[in-house]
């Protein structure tokens, strides 16, 4: 059985059904690559060499960096291939592998996105103990977690698509290997490993939707109390970034994998996919990146030092 599978392949249907868009998208997906790599090895970059942004919050941004990288690069070269050839296959151990890191890279950012909301509780409604509290030991350990975390949810997921057999039709109606499209071409019951996927997603988005809101209840109470009203502009200015990648991070993952009508539509699927996968990789970065001085500084001298 188990070399049955390691034999069989798939063909990543992607977005062939639209031949005349194929040049089209893979210039668009290439240009956003390319940002999406640059942007955050940058990002990674100025963090290191900019002694001012060594601190909890960009210790995690280094890191969210570094999973946006990870999960596109996992994502996005198959895609950009499949846009140039006709032979669109995947073997199963390659398309195993892909849906592993991507899940690990998800459920990661999912509770990194967390770990930096409590980051800031700490930061605006007790910055007199911040330093003390947000030591350099939780930092690593909450961060340790989260990839943790994602390895624990992926390996789990990953024994359940092993336990399917597959057989008949091998079109994988997406251009990335995704839970649903995966067992969609599967020929054994799927039923415990769509519900294993749809629990730990709920859990997953749940829990580290809690800590997110929970933290901001008690940030917008304090920010509410301050007198100043250039203090309280102040620090929701801190928190704008955050909150923005939070919405657009949770709000196809919630469509993809805690909507149990939301596979529907296939297209939508897929522009889901391109979203999570492929954009929200590129915007992380600026975002970061357009609202904080200390970062526009450190790449303006970045710049100029490489020109000169």
């Amino acid at each position: 059985m188990i070399f049955h599978l390691l034999v069989f392949t798939f063909i990543l249907v992607g977005f062939s059904e639209y031949p005349d868009l194929q040049v089209p998208l893979f210039l668009v997906f290439l240009t956003i690559y390319t940002v999406t790599v640059l942007g955050n090895l940058g990002m990674i970059l100025i963090i290191r060499i900019n002694p001012k942004l060594h601190t909890p919050m960009y210790f995690f941004l280094s890191h969210l960096s570094l999973v946006d990288f990870c999960y596109s690069t996992v994502v996005t070269p198959k895609l950009l291939e499949n846009l140039v050839v006709e032979d669109r296959t995947i073997s199963f151990t390659g398309c195993i592998l892909q849906f592993f890191f991507a899940c690990i890279f998800v459920v990661t950012e999912t509770f990194m996105l967390a770990a930096m909301a409590y980051d800031r509780f700490v930061a605006v409604c007790n910055p007199l103990l911040y330093t003390a509290v947000m030591s350099q030991k939780l930092c690593s350990l909450l961060v340790a977690a989260s990839y943790s975390w994602g390895i624990i949810c992926s390996l789990m997921f990953i024994y359940f698509l092993l336990t399917l057999s597959f057989c008949g039709t091998k079109f994988i109606n997406n251009f990335i290997c995704e839970h649903a499209a995966i067992v969609a071409v599967s020929c054994s019951d799927p039923y415990v490993s769509r519900q294993s996927i749809f629990v730990a997603a709920i859990f997953n988005e749940i829990s580290s939707l809690l800590i997110i809101f929970t933290s901001y209840v008690f940030i917008f109470v304090t920010v509410m109390r301050m007198p100043s009203a250039q203090g309280r502009y102040k620090a929701f200015s801190t928190c704008a970034s955050h909150l923005t990648a939070i919405t657009i991070f949770h709000g196809p993952i919630l469509f993809l994998y805690c909507v149990p009508t939301s596979k529907s539509s296939w297209l939508l699927v897929k522009v889901a996919s391109v979203f999570y996968t492929v954009v929200i990789p590129m915007l992380n970065p600026l975002i970061y990146s357009l609202r904080n001085k200390d970062v526009k500084e450190t790449v303006k001298k970045l710049i100029n030092t490489i020109l000169l």
